[in-house]
């Protein structure tokens, strides 16, 4: 008996080492992802100079309006947003088909001082329903605290729950009906997120992490974790949470997000898929930069990743196209 015990073990650990050592040659084997960095979100706008010159009037530490590249920009930080001149109004959520790009979004240092001098300046704020049986408010922090279920919600009032009023999130409507985030973090007033939908967010995360050389950002102090590569669809939703855009409530879970550089590429689900491609609609494209698109192209197509464009001139310089989860659209530029 303990002959047999001894060869089990022994097989055992041969075959642990063996796989081991195929999982380290393997991880030497995948090909490693050149550096890139987060560039630019692209928008469609009937003026773009007007465009432009609106994000500094909400932003007016962190935003300046200027040209790249020949496109008329804004500078934020190291970020640019950039302005095609299109003849008609581009679809956003509010009037067309839904994309995988929810918005994109500032931290700021005290968000509700800023909704009020949003207010005072006469700017739009993209308003929220506080309940499926409430009002619109301008800030999360307006609602109870939480991110609660209508079933919470209701347990709260009974109790006598109130809103906190201190901080929370809330939305500007810009030009061209942009979705703008006013979100509290931090000390300083900054760029710092696209925000996603995706039907499957740990797919989707795989997918950034992959081709794009993304980070899952580490949480309380935990080491970032690493992406499982398979059993990434979403099987189960969480129910809808409040404050929401829709009086039905707003799938919140499960969620997730990368980082490239320092921005997030933050995602909700969408349950049910059917997201559009995101060429032509209000928020035509983000883009990444690389330092050698020839060696990032050719990388990304041994990876089988769909181009919806090939390198071409831009500008001063090159770029291509490809296109990742849920159709949206990712420009490649090359910055020397």
């Amino acid at each position: 008996m303990n002959h047999a015990v001894s060869r089990l073990t022994l097989v055992a650990a041969i075959l642990l080492g063996t796989s081991a050592f195929a999982l380290r040659a393997s991880a030497r084997q995948a090909p490693a992802v050149e550096p890139l960095h987060f560039h630019h979100v692209h928008l469609n706008s009937t003026d773009p100079k007007a465009a432009a010159a609106y994000y500094p009037k909400p932003f007016a530490l962190s935003a300046t309006a200027t040209t790249f590249n020949g496109f008329e920009a804004v500078k934020t930080g190291n970020i640019f947003i950039l302005f095609t001149k299109v003849a008609t109004t581009p679809l956003n959520e509010l009037t067309g088909p839904q994309t995988s790009v929810w918005h994109f979004g500032w931290n700021t240092p005290n968000s509700r001082e800023y909704n009020e001098k949003f207010r005072k300046m006469g700017l739009t704020i993209a308003q929220m329903w506080d309940a499926a049986d409430g009002k619109l408010v301008d800030m999360s922090s307006d609602t109870l605290p939480g991110l609660p279920t209508q079933e919470q919600i209701l347990e709260m009032r009974a109790k006598g729950v109130q809103p906190t009023r201190e901080g929370g999130f809330g939305y500007l409507r810009g030009p061209d009906g942009a979705m703008v985030e006013n979100a509290q973090s931090g000390n300083a007033e900054r760029f710092n997120h696209v925000h996603m939908y995706h039907e499957h967010p740990n797919c989707a995360m795989n997918w950034y992490v992959t081709h794009l050389g993304a980070k899952m950002p580490a949480r309380q102090g935990a080491p970032a974790p690493t992406p499982a590569l398979e059993n990434c669809q979403t099987k189960t939703y969480a129910p809808p949470t409040w404050p929401s855009f829709a009086k039905t409530g707003f799938v919140r879970d499960p969620a997730g997000g990368v980082l490239i550089d320092d921005i997030s590429i933050s995602i909700r689900p969408w349950p049910g898929g059917g997201l559009v491609s995101t060429r032509g609609k209000i928020v035509d494209h983000w883009a990444i930069s690389t330092a050698n698109i020839d060696q990032t192209v050719a990388r990304l197509k041994s990876e089988n990743v769909k181009f919806l464009e090939e390198i071409h001139p831009w500008g001063n310089s090159r770029a291509a196209m490809i296109e990742g989860p849920d159709r949206i659209a990712i420009e490649i530029v090359e910055i020397k």
